[in-house]
């Protein structure tokens, strides 16, 4: 079952309005290929790498999903979100939304609302006990999309960064 549009068939939306409510369904699909990712870079803060793209699907408890819209070319995506399981013996499993993305001349249409709401119907398919993002303080646009998805900040953490390579 589509978490976005319950009567899909086909596990994505139809792309057409919502009956007598002049709003556009999404498009929203779990990504499968390497190919369909690596469609749109410009979705990503750098070029995706094909066997990192290869591994992060393949990966148990990574999850993309995808959006298209009909004004878009045909199989390319214009936004995506990743998700990621983290379990500990003392907590159970939450779910990390890891990146959010959706390409600018599609921004302010809702992507980024279903996006969100696709990844928390899966956590809640996966009996995750959360949903949690870090984001930058001065952020607004994703702050906006989160707190009106339902988010509500958990205070003040520092993130430090152990930079690893080269």
């Amino acid at each position: 079952m589509n978490p976005v549009n319950p009567e899909s068939e086909t596990g994505h939306d139809s792309g057409r309005p919502e009956h007598g409510t002049g709003r556009q369904e999404h498009d929203i699909r779990r990504a499968t290929t390497v190919e369909e990712v690596l469609a749109a870079p410009e979705l990503f803060d750098s070029t995706p790498y094909p066997e990192a793209t290869r591994r992060f699907l393949a990966a148990p408890g990574h999850h993309m999903f995808l959006a298209y819209a009909p004004d878009a070319p045909p199989g390319i995506p214009v936004g995506f979100i990743t998700g990621i399981e983290m379990l500990h013996p003392d907590k159970g499993v939450e779910m990390c939304l890891y990146e959010l993305g959706v390409a600018e001349p599609y921004r302010r249409r809702g992507l980024a609302t279903a996006l969100i709401h696709t990844l928390l119907a899966l956590s809640r398919d996966l009996d995750c006990y959360d949903m949690w993002v870090g984001v930058e303080r001065d952020n607004d646009p994703a702050l906006r999309a989160y707190r009106g998805t339902g988010a509500e900040e958990d205070g003040v953490c520092a993130v430090l960064v152990w930079e690893l390579a080269g």
